[in-house]
């Protein structure tokens, strides 16, 4: 070998040699932008993000991860916007099987007339299991990675859920009249409890406790309720504020506001999740600050029952934990959690009569990181950040109406649809690529919810 060459070698392996080890990653996701949720809100463009595992281990510049980390598997989402994964903080999942049963209606009428006769007919594990299974589908399809529920058989929700590789927090329905899974609120408390024996620790799930509303339990039970969720250190979720017919009663009843009640009882408290919260005064938003109680605003199911619009700005101007959530499907009618931040916008920036109202950035910003303050989920999930759990999704910028594309944030907002998003990553597992969903059969889900909406159909009376 002669001298020269052997002297550039040496110098080569001496360099290499001097260049540290690349540490391994499961998976590296390189995006065109980098939507990191982080509290500075950081950007980047380009940028990608390392995982191993079940956690993110990086965000950073696609030539610094490279250079850090030698991956098992890359996703090219270059052409692509990269952010953390949607939180809908507000769903009843098997209820897609209702999507359109009654619609422009009331919300009293609509759940006294239609809803409640509905579930006494047709709710059963069965159904919940298929109707679970076509909302986790549709989740995974429109960038949504963690929701929280409310509704009956919650066992048979967390194991489809778990299935699907979807992150829930499941709260057992509490109620006063006799449901479909529990004759007495003494039996749902029962059956919440040993929910939350049977699930707490899990990596994916989150159990809960779920008593329906102040209207629709006594005292006792949510008094009960709320204890359940302290001893077992669990979410409460729950109803609240949500009608005008919801603050009379309470005024009649109590001679207070429903969140004054709440609070008079001792109910309110953190990890409280309120649904709605419509109708309360500033009085009551400095309850529920004081509580840490979160709010999830649900702009879609509220209009289309025309029950109110919530104080979102005043909500954070006082600094109370808001995220977004879409309600169950038979009052919204689907899952789309890019619509729920579109509506959210326009709803604030209408009824204020302030365009600066809730601007993109706020959306999003209650579909990700705010709404993993409201669940009390924020040091795992809501931005991409090192440490955090890898819930990843990317978008696509390449259909007519995203060109061109000044500003990505906006985009997200006032653009995108849920069928835009390419790739759902949970707990750094890939559920879904370039539209292709890996952990659920999508024909065999839609078939069974078909079959199903034809016994939904008979014992409603529908032709």
């Amino acid at each position: 070998m002669p001298k020269a060459f052997f002297a550039v070698a040496v110098a080569l392996a001496a360099v290499a040699a001097a260049q540290p080890a690349r540490r391994a990653a499961s998976l590296v996701v390189v995006g065109g932008t980098v939507i990191t949720e982080n509290a500075a809100r950081q950007v980047l463009t380009p940028g990608a993000v390392a995982i191993r595992g079940t956690d993110i281990i990086d965000v950073d510049r696609p030539e610094v991860i490279a250079g850090r980390y030698a991956a098992t598997e890359t996703i090219d989402a270059r052409d692509q916007i990269v952010l953390p994964g949607l939180i809908n903080t507000h769903t009843h999942a098997p209820m897609v099987m209702f999507r359109g049963l009654a619609d422009d209606l009331a919300l009293m009428e609509w759940l006294q007339k239609y809803i409640f006769p509905a579930e006494a007919k047709t709710v059963s594990a069965d159904f919940v299991r298929i109707g679970t299974r076509l909302a986790a589908l549709e989740m995974i399809e429109s960038g949504t990675t963690t929701y929280a529920d409310m509704y009956y058989f919650e066992e048979e929700i967390a194991k489809a859920t778990r299935e699907a590789g979807l992150r829930g927090v499941l709260g057992e329905t509490i109620i006063q009249f006799p449901s479909p899974d529990a004759k007495t609120p003494a039996e749902g408390l029962a059956r919440a409890e040993r929910f939350i024996a049977a699930f707490k620790g899990d990596s994916l799930i989150v159990p809960a406790v779920a008593p329906h509303a102040m209207y629709t339990n006594d005292k006792a039970t949510l008094v009960a309720s709320a204890e359940l969720g302290r001893r077992y250190g669990v979410p409460v979720l729950i109803h609240l504020a949500e009608t005008e017919d919801e603050v009379r009663i309470a005024r009649d009843q109590y001679h207070l506001t429903p969140v004054g009640y709440l609070d008079s009882i001792g109910f309110l408290a953190q990890r409280t999740l309120a649904a709605h919260g419509i109708w309360v005064t500033d009085d009551d938003i400095q309850v529920l600050n004081r509580r840490g109680v979160g709010v999830s605003h649900n702009p879609e199911s509220n209009m289309k029952l025309a029950s109110g619009t919530a104080p979102v700005t005043k909500y954070l101007a006082a600094g109370v934990a808001v995220g977004l959530g879409t309600d169950g499907a038979a009052s919204n009618n689907d899952m789309d959690m890019f619509e729920a931040m579109r509506q959210a916008a326009f709803l604030a920036k209408l009824t204020t009569r302030n365009p600066t109202a809730v601007p993109a950035q706020a959306a999003l910003d209650m579909a990700t990181a705010g709404g993993a303050k409201a669940l009390g989920m924020d040091r795992l999930i809501g931005s991409l950040q090192t440490g955090k759990r890898a819930d990843v999704i990317t978008v696509s910028m390449s259909a007519a109406r995203q060109t061109p594309l000044y500003d990505a944030v906006s985009h997200l907002v006032y653009v995108t649809r849920g069928d835009d998003v390419r790739t759902t990553i949970v707990n750094g597992k890939v559920l879904m690529k370039d539209r292709q969903v890996r952990t659920l059969n999508a024909r065999g889900v839609v078939a069974d919810a078909n079959r199903l909406s034809q016994r939904v159909r008979e014992a409603v009376g529908r032709k």
